[in-house]
């Protein structure tokens, strides 16, 4: 897959490309509340960052109305709503680039679609009760993430006997839902789920053998920016983990991912710059 329609856009799959990740929560683990002044989500403030982002060199923009760290509480549909569509519908007016919507709520994904998303990233794999008809409706990309558990029980001791194959598995039962619902393959993409409801060691499992993803035949996304497993395994606090971030966006991608959300878009472009200089060097 070369081309990704993703509503009036598209995405060339040929080489990997950069998801900025804009938080338009109070509380998401890395960057939650940034965006906000008193309780209030400041528009103006998110547009400048999407700026930034376009202009070093992101393709895609990724906006989550919900927090999914460890631990965190659900959110009304009608908050998120508000959260997401009027940025969804700002940024699309202002800037040519992918929207992503990071939600699990048929609502959302609904109603960002009809002001400009372009793409489906949801956490839960569209288990919510009409996600997939939802999905299906928009005829937008979606991708399917694993998780065990749910955000606010998913660190408590996840066990798996072989966490590549688990997570291959609940992704291939996934995918045909999806199919039996009329969501073509090509317009499906995967993604492994790093630290949600994996431990350090899984994490690290699930990046070296990154590549056996590809035996299923679609996109892998991954998400690892400035992740706990950096904090566990360096002793990094959070704003200090962009090496370790840059490290493992290098490692997917030569392990065949195909798009790498991220907080830090200038430095993950950058890499990604000098690698596919040194791929195609002759």
């Amino acid at each position: 897959m070369a081309e990704l329609e993703c509503g009036a856009r598209s995405l060339n799959l040929s080489l990997p490309q950069v998801m900025g990740i804009i938080n338009a929560t109070p509380d998401s683990f890395s960057d939650g509340g940034r965006f906000h002044s008193h309780g209030t989500l400041n528009r103006d403030a998110v547009l400048a960052q999407v700026e930034s982002m376009v202009s070093a060199g992101a393709s895609m923009i990724d906006i989550g109305g919900e927090s999914t760290r460890p631990g965190a509480a659900s959110v009304g549909i009608e908050e998120e709503l508000d959260r997401v569509v009027p940025l969804v519908e700002a940024i699309n007016q202002r800037f040519d680039i992918v929207i992503s919507v990071d939600t699990s709520s048929p609502q959302v994904m609904l109603e960002s679609a009809a002001v400009g998303a372009g793409f489906i990233n949801d956490v839960r794999a569209l288990q919510r009760e009409g996600a997939v008809e939802a999905a299906a409706s928009t005829n937008l990309p979606v991708c399917l993430m694993h998780m065990q558990g749910s955000p606010q029980t998913m660190q408590a001791q996840p066990e798996y006997l072989s966490v590549v194959d688990e997570v291959q598995a609940f992704l291939a039962v996934r995918l045909s839902v999806l199919q039996g619902a009329g969501i073509a393959k090509n317009k499906i993409l995967l993604d492994p789920g790093f630290g949600f409801g994996k431990t350090l060691e899984h994490n690290l499992q699930l990046l070296k053998q990154l590549p056996a993803f590809e035996s299923m035949g679609l996109p892998i996304l991954v998400g690892v920016s400035r992740k706990s497993m950096f904090g566990e395994l360096l002793g990094r606090d959070v704003d200090k983990r962009l090496a370790g971030s840059l490290s493992a966006a290098l490692i997917a991608v030569q392990g065949g991912a195909k798009i790498i959300r991220v907080h830090d878009v200038p430095e993950t472009v950058d890499v990604l710059k000098l690698w596919q200089a040194v791929t195609l060097a002759n």
